[in-house]
């Protein structure tokens, strides 16, 4: 990691660009404001103020490192998931491969801050993005880029792009999740086009396959099962062929946040190859995990034994008006809060630094600025109470903030992430 850039990051002076903020923090360096240790609830934070858990984001990236280690998979966490590189540093030191990403921007931004290995988990076709990366992989011969491929045209335009380079790009071949899904060949024969393409083209060099199995239709764990073997037997088949002689690895990659339980099955069937296949889990959204989407889809779930997730984010707002015994509003609306995928989760309240469960209290809806509580008799909410939100959906909770407090059990904030969306 290139330690100068995240250093970096401790130097940006605290202002008007980062809300939650104590405003007698302005000046001060985002370093300077860490080493205060200040407490969330009563060292000038204001509200609205997303903050992630200490602990719990240590535990989540500590089973995801056993658990990858355990079943025998490289681990390259989808970093669009949050967008932070002081994040991708943990996750590395937590054994991880490398980053996965979705689009050229991200992977500036992670190139920036001295990341070694990337997985593309799009096809790339922009001309521009392909040149830079081009000369990425030019400049810094330890620099891993694999990127998706799905259709002959792609590889077209992208050894088009990457007319005369020096070193081939690395791509792998995505199967489709099934009919109607996302990105991919949709058939093995569509597959085996693309490779052919591949095999053809001067400035690309087929490393494996790849999917995601998030996509499939009606997804139970059969036929997420049954698509994974479909993707084990096309790299099987490949390299029966030849696709990937001379090869140090063969890259086999899959896995989004819901069924690597599964992935994790099926790649312990991947037969001998004729090189040690690489079995690359991509899941992002564990590092935070949540109050809702994951924490009703995380694998773990179905395998208990292996451990557990714990939601680390909570985003506490404040009750601004009580108009009556049934309702409530809060300062924390669709600019700070998640949406896409439910609603927020109202979990406790703090009044006068006591903190209680949030019974009889409910969140109905956002407008930008104000949550909508509904409140039954049993509900002790006042004007100027903190409310403190589960939320669900990761990837849409972390893009709203720029900085967002790391606190301790106790309310002590120990960092502060910087997000680059």
């Amino acid at each position: 990691m290139a330690l100068d850039a995240l250093t970096h990051l401790t130097e940006e002076r605290v202002d008007h660009r980062f809300k939650g903020l104590p405003p007698d923090a302005g000046g001060l360096t985002v370093g300077e404001l860490a080493a205060q240790r200040r407490n969330l609830f009563t060292d000038g934070f204001t509200t609205p103020v997303l903050a992630l858990s200490a602990e719990r984001l240590e535990h989540n990236l500590k089973l995801m490192e056993t658990y990858a280690a355990r079943h025998g998979l490289a681990f390259a966490p989808h970093g669009k998931t949050s967008m932070a590189p002081q994040l991708f540093r943990r996750q590395i030191e937590h054994g991880a491969w490398g980053i996965t990403l979705a689009v050229p921007h991200q992977v500036r931004v992670a190139r920036a801050f001295g990341i070694q290995r990337v997985f593309l988990a799009n096809e790339l076709v922009d001309a521009a993005a392909l040149r830079w990366i081009a000369g990425e992989l030019d400049a810094d011969p330890a620099f891993r880029f694999v990127c998706y491929v799905d259709s002959v045209r792609g590889v077209e335009l992208m050894d088009a792009a990457l007319s005369g380079v020096s070193r081939p790009v690395d791509v792998v071949v995505e199967l489709a999740a099934g009919e109607g899904a996302r990105t991919g060949a949709r058939t093995e024969a569509g597959c085996a086009a693309v490779a052919d393409a591949v095999a053809g083209a001067r400035s690309l060099r087929l490393v494996g396959v790849a999917g995601y199995e998030g996509e499939v239709p009606r997804a139970d764990p059969e036929r997420v099962r049954a698509w994974l073997r479909r993707l084990v037997a096309l790299a099987v088949d490949f390299d029966r062929a030849g696709r990937f002689a001379g090869l140090d690895e063969i890259v086999v990659s899959a896995g989004g946040s819901a069924w690597f339980d599964v992935v994790a099955d099926v790649f312990a069937e991947v037969p001998g190859l004729s090189a040690p296949a690489l079995k690359l889990l991509r899941s992002g959204a564990y590092v935070s995990h949540d109050d809702g989407h994951y924490r009703e889809l995380t694998p773990f779930n179905r395998v208990p034994e292996e451990g557990a997730l714990e939601p680390a984010f909570r985003l506490w707002t404040q009750v601004v008006s009580r108009p009556s015994a049934e309702q409530a509003f809060a300062n924390a609306g669709k600019r700070d809060a998640a949406y896409d995928l439910d609603l927020p989760f109202a979990q406790v309240v703090s009044r006068d630094g006591v903190e209680r469960p949030a019974d009889g209290i409910s969140v109905t809806g956002l407008s930008d600025q104000h949550a909508w509580l509904r409140t039954t008799g049993e509900a002790d909410l006042e004007v100027g109470d903190w409310v403190g939100l589960g939320l669900s959906h990761p990837c849409t909770s972390f893009d709203k903030w720029v900085l967002v407090p790391v606190a301790e059990a106790d309310g002590t904030v120990v960092d502060y992430i910087r997000t680059f969306f």
